[in-house]
């Protein structure tokens, strides 16, 4: 449950305390509407309204709290960051409201909401809590001013996504992750999904099922359908599901194993973006397509030199069994292709090549068209979710060549790999279609405010920015 209240619901605004926000430019004015008592409080404690810096306002009469201020420096007014620390920095269990300052509200809200999640499911208080681990400390709640319902149904989405990235992987297989997108769209009207299994994925999806034959735990794929508008632009989301990834018989060192229950972040991040999409009832048609998997070790495993037809009827050389993402997706690609969709959008954690290349925060993007491209990277910027764009190099095509199949799932050189997976990945796209891959990193290595250590919401907010745009322009003009 988010810690972001609506004030219309709790109706507790009066006993609410007040969030001030200052700026150095600001603090001034700001002390002459407090008063001289709190103004020379402030001054005594060195406040200079800093970027996150926070100062309590102590009370009168018996009242041990008046406020707080929290300095924004020279912050965006639109970032939600410097809010992201205040529910664990406030006194447990607070209750506070925006006062007026130079923020954004919607902001604001959106930045509280993000840092007042942490995971507890199998802590004390918990769904599953364990009863010998520690009470957890109730965050401070804010009441959300009207006009902020956006912000607060973003950071409610961003939550069921890190819930998804951070579940352990015994508790979170192939079926549990379908079964995330059935609950999806039984929670909104209109929307159907159906579960392709066993014989049928076999038939239909023979990378996925190639991915997923060494596991006990079979595989899935979900398809989620939805119509925000009957003549709307539609749209594909093609997410990576494997919900644990060994390596397959080309095992990871253990090291390299310690996260991989986030390597479904890709279909987790889409299905963030379905949510919002569908709660804002955007006039567009969405399919959301899901490919639910473990890659696992046994005598059933994809081996290395494997080919597999897939489901566009390319023939795939398994060059590396730890490539299986790219061969997830190949099959959700094509199908996307078969439905005609205008607009394919793919999420994945695919390479650590990307994170070589950019680092942890900056999810790297590939597209095929210019206009698609310019508005991702502009929603990015606009909802501080930022991307950055790498190349679709054609003169690296060669190196995905196979002598016995099509094309290998690997390159021939150690170099490139972000780029080359993405080629890969393009072999699957219809000419016509506007497609765009992401290859993320979905986890937050270290906490920071308004991103707690775990699973992470990478790239949600601006696909969802981006799906809006592009609903509003009613598609992208013909090439």
């Amino acid at each position: 449950m988010l810690d972001c209240l609506p004030a219309a619901e709790v109706g507790m605004e009066t006993s609410a305390l007040p969030l001030h926000t200052a700026r150095p430019a600001t603090l001034e004015a700001l002390c002459a509407t407090l008063g001289p008592a709190q103004a020379a409080w402030l001054d005594a404690t060195g406040f200079a309204a800093r970027s996150g810096q926070l100062a309590l306002l102590p009370g009168e009469a018996g009242r041990p709290l008046a406020g707080a201020v929290l300095g924004l420096g020279t912050d965006d007014p639109a970032s939600p960051w410097p809010f992201g620390a205040l529910p664990f920095a406030l006194p447990e269990g607070s209750l506070w409201r925006l006062a007026a300052g130079d923020h954004d509200a919607a902001s604001a809200v959106l930045g509280w909401g993000l840092g007042a999640y942490r995971y507890r499911r199998f802590r004390r208080g918990g769904r599953e809590g364990a009863e010998d681990a520690p009470p957890d400390r109730a965050p401070a709640r804010l009441l959300a001013p009207p006009g902020t319902e956006s912000a607060v149904a973003t950071a409610a989405a961003a939550w069921r996504v890190r819930d998804l990235i951070n579940a352990p992987p015994n508790h979170h297989g192939p079926a549990e992750l379908a079964e995330a997108v059935r609950a999806l769209a039984g929670e909104h009207p209109g929307a159907a999904c159906r579960i392709v299994e066993g014989a049928a994925l076999a038939e239909g999806f023979p990378l996925v099922a190639a991915v997923g034959a060494g596991s006990a735990r079979p595989p899935r794929v979900a398809i989620l359908e939805w119509q925000g508008s009957a003549d709307g632009p539609l749209i594909a989301l093609c997410g990576k599901g494997v919900c644990f990834d060994s390596g397959g018989l080309d095992l990871k060192p253990s090291a390299a194993m310690l996260r991989m229950k986030k390597d479904m972040a890709g279909a987790a991040v889409l299905i963030g973006v379905a949510d919002l999409v569908m709660r804002a009832r955007l006039p567009v048609r969405l399919l959301l397509l899901v490919g639910a998997v473990e890659n696992a070790v046994s005598g059933t495993a994809m081996r290395p030199l494997d080919v597999v037809r897939s489901r566009k009827g390319l023939t795939v050389e398994i060059g590396n069994t730890d490539a299986e993402g790219r061969l997830v997706l190949a099959d959700l690609l094509a199908l996307a292709g078969e439905r005609g969709a205008e607009v394919v959008l793919d999420c994945a954690t695919l390479t650590g090549a990307a994170r070589v290349a950019l680092g942890p925060d900056l999810p790297a993007l590939f597209c095929n068209d210019e206009v698609l491209a310019e508005t991702l990277l502009a929603a990015g910027r606009a909802t501080h979710d930022p991307l950055w764009r790498l190349p679709l190099y054609s003169g690296y095509k060669s190196w995905l060549d196979s002598k016995v199949a099509d094309l290998s799932n690997v390159s021939a050189k150690p170099m490139a790999g972000a780029i080359t997976a993405a080629l890969f990945l393009q072999r699957f796209v219809p000419p016509r279609a506007r497609w765009a891959h992401i290859d993320l990193y979905g986890w937050n290595d270290t906490a920071r405010p308004g991103r707690p250590e775990g699973g992470e919401a990478q790239a949600m907010r601006a696909l969802h920015a981006a799906i809006a745009a592009l609903a509003e322009r009613q598609g992208l003009p013909d090439r």
